[in-house]
């Protein structure tokens, strides 16, 4: 079936899965899952660049293969945020960036305000702003109209593994903007992946589904075949769901041989 490339920032992606660098049991755990997620994209915590070790994290990124998505993980509030994406600018990382305000140390929900106006902030100087968010089509929209490039609804908290919490609440924010939805956090296992996908979300952010799984490049794997398997889903379109059962090898026409 004919499908297109995702596009963000003016770049195109065959892969819709997004994977992360955090958690991981070592550096080459995180290389070989990187490997068989056939993800495109790695994001990138601007603060875990360089290792307490002396070594750098890029330095097991092939970012001739990878494009780097800095993220402002750990900023409190907007003006942090913005400081850190002009950082990560600075250093040559590029002007995509994941943008992440929290609010709430506990919960790691975004937010929403500090969020919009860094949003419009650094879209106005030039970044590709994909900024994380709660799943709201109310605020949606309006990060959209701030000149977010993509929006990133939360499936459930960050490392919660609970999966998608309200589809549909996102299937809302699927209607309501018009650029990419890219579900981030929450996802635990491929069927939340696939999930997202099924919805007609644009692609899939995770880390901790996979580098928390008891083998990080086995469920990597298993996040590429799920994402490919709900967005060729999506755009089969399933059958319609019904109350009651309908026989599957039509009787009209066969004869009765009661008779």
């Amino acid at each position: 079936m004919y499908d297109t490339n995702l596009v963000i920032g003016g770049k195109e992606f065959s892969s819709r899965l997004i994977v992360g660098t955090g958690k991981y049991a070592s550096l080459e755990v995180m290389k070989q899952a990187h490997e068989e997620s056939g993800a495109q994209m790695v994001t990138v915590a601007l603060r875990r660049v360089s290792l307490p070790s002396g070594e750098s994290l890029l330095d097991y990124i092939d970012t001739s293969r990878y494009t780097l998505l800095p993220n402002t993980a750990g900023c409190y509030t907007a003006d942090e945020a913005i400081r850190t994406a002009y950082l990560a600018r600075e250093a040559g990382l590029g002007d995509l960036v994941k943008l992440e305000v929290i609010g709430d140390t506990r919960t790691l929900f975004p937010d929403v305000q500090g969020l919009l106006e860094a949003t419009r902030t650094l879209a106005k100087d030039g970044f590709t702003v994909m900024p994380y968010t709660n799943d709201d089509p109310v605020m949606a929209k309006r990060l959209e109209d701030a000149g977010a490039a993509v929006v990133m609804p939360l499936g459930a908290p960050i490392g919660s593994g609970l999966g998608i919490r309200n589809p549909y609440n996102i299937k809302i924010i699927l209607e309501t903007v018009t650029i990419p939805v890219i579900v981030d956090a929450g996802v635990g296992t491929a069927s939340d992946a696939a999930i997202a996908m099924e919805l007609g979300c644009d692609g899939v952010l995770m880390n901790t589904a996979i580098s928390a799984a008891r083998d990080p490049a086995a469920m990597a794997r298993a996040m590429k075949l799920a994402v490919e398997a709900g967005r060729l889903a999506y755009k089969a379109g399933r059958m319609p769901k019904k109350l009651y059962a309908t026989a599957s090898s039509p009787l009209e026409g066969v004869p009765d041989w009661t008779s």
